[in-house]
């Protein structure tokens, strides 16, 4: 036998006078259970925030709708929106182009720019009218082709000075022969 276990055999008595009170234990227990916890609402039992998911909900819907709606006419659109696109991006280079070499000629004179300018100031303002036009009505081919010869009519224009121009630098060497 060694120590320890003659120690406790010795001392078994002193052991015995210290036992857990159960009653007391069972009553600490019992009062950390009936500790009330807290009340927690959960964060989608909150009036704001239903309301707010409502608002949400509705719009989103909302927003389907219109997409829908708007969405079975958009290839008419589309074919419209493309054909007057591709055409307005030939004919604004074509003139842009244009405008640019009667800016840069100096046969020229300033005063006959200016008053060449201002009428492609009148046919731009024409064509924006016409623009507003064709966007609130996509299916007239009217406006698409006004739209077409306000481009040709500037074209014309800027063609035709220029032409004047070249005419005016040929020299007048043709005297006619007769015989």
């Amino acid at each position: 036998m060694d120590n320890f276990e003659k120690h406790i055999r010795e001392n078994a008595a002193k052991f015995d006078t210290h036992r857990a009170d159960s009653a007391k234990m069972w009553a600490n227990i019992s009062a950390e259970i009936q500790k009330k916890e807290p009340k927690v609402i959960p964060l989608w039992k909150r009036p704001m925030l239903r309301i707010a998911a409502s608002v949400v909900l509705m719009i989103g819907i909302a927003a389907v709708i219109g997409l829908y709606q708007y969405g079975s006419a958009s290839a008419e659109t589309q074919y419209a929106s493309k054909e007057l696109l591709e055409i307005d991006m030939y004919y604004q280079d074509l003139v842009s182009y244009q405008v640019q070499l009667v800016k840069n000629n100096p046969n020229i004179t300033e005063e006959n720019k200016a008053e060449f300018l201002s009428f492609m100031d009148e046919l731009d303002a024409e064509y924006d009218v016409l623009r507003k036009e064709m966007r609130k009505n996509l299916d007239n081919e009217r406006v698409l082709e006004a739209i077409i010869a306000n481009y040709k009519k500037r074209i014309e224009l800027i063609e035709n000075l220029l032409h004047q121009l070249n005419e005016s630098k040929k020299p007048n060497d043709d005297y006619g022969y007769t015989l």
